[in-house]
């Protein structure tokens, strides 16, 4: 299959970045189909796509008629018979759960055409770990995408059994949706930005765990040196707690390391209160207007 042949995309999971990923398909030109199992979600993910756009629009990144034009070209559905007929390409953004990734590609790969190419927008893993389960793993690989709104960078790191024609069409059609490609030469967990990116978060909780400095003082203190415009906890606000959290429990359980394990906990406090960050107006920081875009947060003690 070449580029010119992609018409459907199938994004899998509703969440912050698949609506996000899944409209970013749809301004240049391809009929997306969202799935999920969650009805409700899918409903907020139709709404949150639209502020999405407005935002776009705000921005001056996008003319209203465009916008128009993607959301018209845009369907959602808990019906994955329906999603996955004539399904091109898929791109799945589920939690950091490898056997959740792993039964959902199973399922997909007894529905979708025999060309359908399967990615994974998976933060933290490698695509090996599920690869033979996608039935495909010739088809397979990991195509991650950042926050739309700030950034326009992919990453794509394919596994030792991904064919050369998969990883080249991945690559004409991360370029065709103005996307910024780095090209992974091997697996790495954390590809490399997010490589860089955990160990900073890990940091972070660590302080916060141990109860080292406070939440406001440990954003301060990056946010002053730095010059940044937010610190670690603001970005796993962006990020979502339970993304942050699900990533930390999971090497924790893989390497049983203590102060790991004291940081899940620490997050999951957040997660059992519903404090997600952004997504549900409260996390670190209560939202639209959180505490460390205050012109004095830096300043005052």
């Amino acid at each position: 299959m070449k580029i010119e042949d992609l018409n459907k995309i199938l994004v899998i999971g509703a969440g912050t970045m698949g609506h996000q990923i899944g409209f970013l398909c749809a301004l240049n030109g391809y009929n997306v189909v969202v799935y999920d199992i969650n009805q409700d979600v899918l409903d907020k993910a139709s709404e949150r796509v639209k502020l999405f756009a407005d935002k776009l629009v705000h921005m001056k990144r996008l003319k209203a008629d465009e916008k128009e034009n993607s959301l018209d070209r845009m369907t959602y559905t808990t019906d994955k018979d329906l999603a996955a007929k004539d399904a091109d390409l898929i791109t799945e953004s589920v939690p950091e759960d490898p056997k959740m990734k792993a039964t959902i590609f199973k399922t997909f790969n007894e529905l979708c055409p025999e060309r359908t190419i399967f990615t994974t927008n998976t933060s933290t893993l490698i695509p090996s770990m599920i690869a033979e389960e996608t039935g495909r793993p010739e088809k397979f690989l990991a195509f991650h995408f950042h926050d739309i709104i700030q950034t326009d960078v992919v990453d794509i790191m394919p596994h030792p059994g991904t064919s050369e024609e998969t990883i080249e069409l991945v690559k004409a059609l991360a370029e065709k949706l103005g996307q910024i490609v780095i090209m992974l030469k091997k697996e790495n967990f954390g590809y490399v930005f997010n490589a860089m990116l955990s160990d900073f978060l890990k940091s972070a909780v660590t302080l916060a765990s141990n109860k080292v400095a406070s939440v406001e003082d440990i954003d301060r203190a990056w946010m002053g040196v730095m010059k940044s415009q937010s610190g670690p906890f603001g970005i796993m606000d962006s990020i979502g707690i339970d993304t942050v959290w699900k990533i930390t429990d999971n090497i924790a359980k893989l390497y049983e390391n203590p102060q790991i394990t004291k940081n899940a906990e620490y997050l999951k406090e957040y997660v059992d209160n519903g404090k997600l960050g952004i997504k549900s107006s409260e996390g670190f920081y209560s939202y639209p207007d959180p505490k460390f875009l205050e012109d004095d947060f830096i300043s005052k003690g």
